[in-house]
């Protein structure tokens, strides 16, 4: 079975949205690499990533993450990931991998894209 991978971007209010779809790994992950770097080489700095149509995802895309993250703090960003707790199946894999690996924390996570473009994230 082969899975499309997809990015598609969008821009509410303040916030640049980036959701992707399919499975973020070594091969795909330098895909999304690049889309959060032209979002902030376009001066937008706000970022949600919703990764709750993200069906797997390995170290590489764990990474890119965290680069994600790094990079937006270096220019006092913010990024937001939509991880739904429940879904389709069992919950959001990327969710149970950050937790797994213990750098959930790290993020600002919500349970869908209404809330990521609110206020309050999930407590972790």
């Amino acid at each position: 079975m082969v899975v499309t991978f997809n990015v598609t971007d969008s821009e509410q209010g303040p916030w640049a949205v980036l959701q992707v779809s399919g499975e973020l790994d070594l091969v795909t992950s330098p895909v999304l690499r690049q889309r959060v770097h032209d979002v902030v080489a376009e001066g937008r700095h706000s970022l949600v990533l919703d990764l709750s149509q993200v069906q797997f995802c390995d170290s590489s895309g764990v990474g890119v993450l965290i680069a994600a993250r790094r990079l937006l703090r270096s220019c006092q960003g913010r990024l937001r990931l939509v991880l739904p707790a429940q879904g389709a199946v069992d919950g959001s894999h990327v969710n149970r991998v950050l937790g797994a690996l213990g750098v959930r924390r790290l993020f600002d996570v919500y349970a869908d894209l209404e809330g990521a473009l609110g206020e309050e994230p999930l407590s972790a």
